[in-house]
C-alpha cells in the first residue's frame, strides 16, 4: 500500500530512505552562489533598502506569517530582479508529487509550491516562504521534495528558502543518486543589507537556468 505524505510533513530521513537523496559538502558542487555574481544598479540598491525597512516595520506587528512575508519581501525582490518580465513566467501554487516504490513499501509525497519561476516549462527557482519564527532549515525537506519533483532531470534545479529575514540557496542534481548542496545563510538584519547578495545570487541562478550551456 502506498503511503501518502504532504510535502510540508516529509522529513530528510524519508527523502534519503525512499529517494536516495544525499547531501554534498564539496564546495565545487555548488560554486554558482559564490562567484561571477552580477552587479546591482543604484536603483535596485535603493529599492532593496526600502524592502529592508518594510520588513523591520512588519516585525513590530507579530505574528509575521507567510502571506505578509511574500507581499513585503519575496514579491518586491522578484520585481526588483525583473523576474516578472519575459522570457520568464511566474507561476504560483503548482501541485508537485513524487513517488518511490519497492516490493513491499511505497511513498507518495504531494504538495504545492509557494512560488515557482518558469521559462518554457523549465523549473528555474522555487521560493518557499516560512513563518518568521521558523528557521529556514524548517523548510529544507519540503523544498527538496518539490525539487525532486522536477520533471526536467537533465539540468540542475536551484531553490531558495526564506522566512523573510534569512535566505538559503540550494542546488539539486538528479542522477542515479540525487545530490544536493546548500549555500551560506544570508540575513536581512546584518549591518550590510543581505538582500543585495540575495538578489545577485538570484539573478545569477536565473541566468544559468535559462542559458543553453547550463551544466
Amino acid at each position: 500500500m502506498v503511503q501518502t505524505i504532504q510535502a510540508r510533513d516529509v522529513t530528510l530521513e524519508q527523502l534519503e530512505t525512499y529517494f536516495q537523496l544525499q547531501r554534498v559538502d564539496d564546495e565545487q558542487f555548488f560554486p554558482e552562489w559564490q562567484s561571477d555574481l552580477p552587479e546591482l544598479t543604484d536603483w535596485q540598491k535603493q529599492l532593496l533598502e526600502q524592502v529592508r525597512a518594510g520588513y523591520f516595520n512588519l516585525l513590530k506587528q507579530p505574528p509575521l506569517l507567510e502571506k505578509p512575508i511574500n507581499l513585503a519581501v519575496v514579491s518586491p525582490l522578484l520585481f526588483i530582479g525583473q523576474f516578472y518580465l519575459a522570457p520568464l513566467n511566474l507561476r504560483a501554487e503548482s501541485s508537485v508529487q513524487i513517488s518511490a516504490q519497492d516490493e513491499e513499501l511505497g511513498i507518495l509525497v504531494k504538495g504545492n509550491l509557494d512560488t515557482l519561476v518558469l521559462k518554457d516549462k523549465l523549473w528555474v527557482m522555487v521560493i518557499e516562504s516560512k513563518q518568521a519564527h521558523f528557521s529556514v532549515e524548517a523548510g529544507l525537506a519540503q523544498i527538496l521534495a518539490y525539487m525532486l519533483g522536477n520533471l526536467n532531470s537533465e539540468q540542475p534545479s536551484f531553490g531558495m528558502i526564506t522566512n523573510g529575514g534569512s535566505f538559503l540557496f540550494l542546488k539539486l542534481v538528479k542522477a542515479a543518486t540525487p545530490l544536493y548542496a546548500m549555500s551560506d545563510l544570508f540575513g536581512i538584519g546584518n549591518r550590510k543589507n543581505g538582500l543585495g547578495d540575495v538578489l545577485r545570487i538570484l539573478k545569477k541562478l536565473i541566468h544559468l537556468s535559462t542559458s543553453d550551456n547550463m551544466r
